[in-house]
């Protein structure tokens, strides 16, 4: 099933497309994750549990992107680019992410209250997400670079 939906990213406009890989366009990603992730941390600070939620969600993604930018790989759908990295790095890598989509949803179109808890502990599953891919990333030998392209080639 999965598979299926990969192919089908390959299809979409603004889907999955197979480029170059980009080490300067990857540690920018990674710079706007840790930019991101401080704006969340800030937002939270002034009690702004929407946008910190938003925030979280983002910061997430560009440390998510960063590893796609780093092995050549472009896509302009979020859950693509979700989807892609599960495939490669395993469901357990994407876990987090795709929770605080679903909770970035919520905070965006349903107004909730009491949930300033729920909301600091996403803040450290943000941090340690961060800090997961920063060290995935920063640590990519060519090799692995190259054994990833060819599976995601695959599909």
């Amino acid at each position: 099933m999965e598979n299926k939906r990969l192919r089908w990213c390959f299809k979409i406009k603004d889907g999955l497309k197979i480029v170059e890989p980009n080490e300067r366009l990857s540690k920018s990603y990674l710079e706007q994750a840790k930019s991101s992730l401080l704006r969340a941390k800030k937002n939270f600070d002034d009690k702004d549990l929407l946008w910190t939620t938003v925030a979280i969600y983002y910061a997430e993604y560009y440390a998510l992107y960063s590893f796609l930018q780093r092995i050549g790989v472009k896509c302009e759908n979020h859950s693509c680019s979700i989807l892609a990295v599960g495939l490669l790095l395993g469901t357990e890598k994407t876990k987090i992410i795709n929770e605080h989509k679903d909770k970035r949803i919520d905070a965006q179109y349903y107004i909730k209250v009491g949930q300033e808890n729920k909301v600091k502990g996403m803040l450290a599953e943000a941090q340690n997400f961060i800090s997961d891919f920063n060290e995935l990333v920063s640590n990519l030998p060519d090799k692995e670079i190259k054994e990833y392209r060819a599976k995601i080639s695959s599909f």
